[in-house]
């Protein structure tokens, strides 16, 4: 009896892989129609694919000025691809599946467990249902908080699609605004401006898993009458771990800002010290990730951008809309580290053992993301040769870690390196998602369980 053969099948990793790509490529063909651009006569199909990737991949470089270029329907193009972005393409798709009434099928499911890094399938839709009405929920606070400014500024109408475009934008870590090439300068010292932003940029770079871990953590102490102390004690490790580690990101990379900046006329030497501290603060919030900036990062001094590459090079937290290798991966080999110096067999983390298996895949995000860097850098190099290596080296960064800060080299950049920034940003988009396609090629799950003879060799 002869065997069927299987028919070609997508692989869960390759359909959101190509998800994304199908956006891309739909958003690109949309933004080059002339009725996509303010003037009407159409925009470079580079241009038009440039800014598809960096809305769907929510990074935030763009090539022409988002709120100058390009027209009503262009913009609201650009605002469905970062919501569809930001939430992922999978997570959007169920989303309208179930306002439709449609069943969501053990397929979609696996897609869903995929893309999130759950590890069990049970309640996969309850927890989507909830983390697209989280989204919405604080995107609209953020936007009618944003009104208070725009609308003033604007009128009515526009105040209120601005307002509505910055706060998804914001939430979802793209960085597009639609305020012209200056983006948050005029409101550097804005104390309004700079909370929602870095409120919004935040919760979204946490997560959604510490999201729901904090609103248990409330509800117990609100409804529960639980002591404070007693039930954060009761938040998972992931959560704890996120929360401290954001903590000390945010307000050491502050600290630092503020020396560094604190006498650097191109950036906030001009300021007060209530702007300087607002500055500081800013830019080590947008900097994982986020994109928005309230100062000339062209201005910045050499240490400040190699600080910031730093800080891209970790972005957010797993689970978010945020990019970079992620705060708890950059932890995990930090305290892998010195496990290995201080001769402990196992690596701990808030008195828990973590296992191998979690610290290798650390491993590779890290080591996949350096070669990306090195490689995206090198080829940007090449055919940038004009533009100093810092800037080139901000810019890559940026890319990959879907932040969308520049230090001004965008709207320049040849045809080869926007396609150089395009690839990164989308690798950049992927990231986990893209070393599972590489470690697993053959597409099984299967565990190889073997035990070879021991070799020596010498480290």
């Amino acid at each position: 009896m002869k065997k069927k053969k299987k028919g070609f099948e997508l692989k869960t990793t390759q359909i959101i892989v190509l998800g994304f790509a199908i956006l891309i490529l739909a958003g690109s063909i949309l933004l080059s129609l002339p009725a996509a651009s303010a003037d009407g006569q159409g925009t470079p199909y580079i241009d038009a694919l440039f800014t598809a990737t960096t809305s769907s991949c929510v990074t935030g470089l763009v090539t022409v000025v988002t709120g100058e270029h390009w027209s009503f329907f262009g913009q609201l193009v650009i605002l469905v691809m970062i919501q569809m972005g930001g939430l992922g393409v999978v997570s959007f798709t169920t989303f309208l599946l179930m306002i439709a009434g449609k069943r969501i099928q053990l397929k979609q499911r696996m897609l869903i467990q995929e893309a999130y890094g759950f590890d069990t399938l049970t309640g996969l839709v309850r927890m989507v249902r909830k983390m697209l009405k989280g989204t919405l929920i604080v995107e609209a606070v953020g936007a009618v908080l944003y009104m208070f400014v725009y609308i003033p500024r604007y009128g009515v109408a526009k105040g209120i699609w601005v307002s509505l475009f910055t706060s998804v934008s914001a939430f979802c870590n793209a960085g597009m605004d639609l305020m012209g090439a200056d983006s948050m300068m005029p409101y550097v010292s804005h104390p309004l401006m700079n909370l929602v932003t870095m409120g919004l940029i935040v919760i979204g770079g946490l997560g959604f898993f510490v999201w729901w871990d904090l609103t248990a953590a409330l509800r117990r102490i609100i409804k529960e009458k639980m002591e404070v102390k007693a039930s954060l004690r009761r938040m998972s490790l992931h959560s704890k771990l996120v929360l401290c580690v954001t903590a000390v990101l945010i307000f050491g990379g502050a600290l630092m800002f503020f020396i560094l900046e604190f006498n650097n006329p191109a950036t906030m030497g001009n300021l007060s010290l209530g702007g300087k501290l607002w500055a500081s603060l800013f830019q080590s919030v947008t900097l994982r990730t986020a994109g928005f900036a309230s100062i000339d990062q062209g201005g910045l001094h050499t240490g400040s951008a190699l600080l910031g590459c730093v800080l891209m090079f970790i972005g957010g937290s797993p689970g978010g809309t945020a990019g970079g290798v992620k705060t708890v991966t950059g932890t995990l080999l930090a305290f892998a580290v010195l496990a290995t110096v201080n001769g402990r067999e196992d690596v701990e983390l808030g008195h828990r053992r973590v296992s191998m298996e979690n610290v290798m895949k650390g491993v590779c995000v890290i080591l996949l993301q350096v070669f990306f860097l090195v490689l995206g850098t090198f080829a940007m190099c090449c055919v940038e040769s004009d533009v100093p290596f810092i800037h080139i080296m901000y810019e890559t960064f940026s890319a990959l870690g879907t932040v969308g800060l520049t230090m001004g080299i965008t709207e320049s950049l040849s045809v080869a390196g926007k396609l150089i920034i395009i690839a990164s940003m989308f690798f950049g988009r992927l990231g986990p998602i893209t070393m599972a396609i590489i470690m697993n090629v053959s597409g099984s799950k299967k565990k190889v369980h073997r035990r070879l003879p021991d070799g020596k060799v010498f480290v």
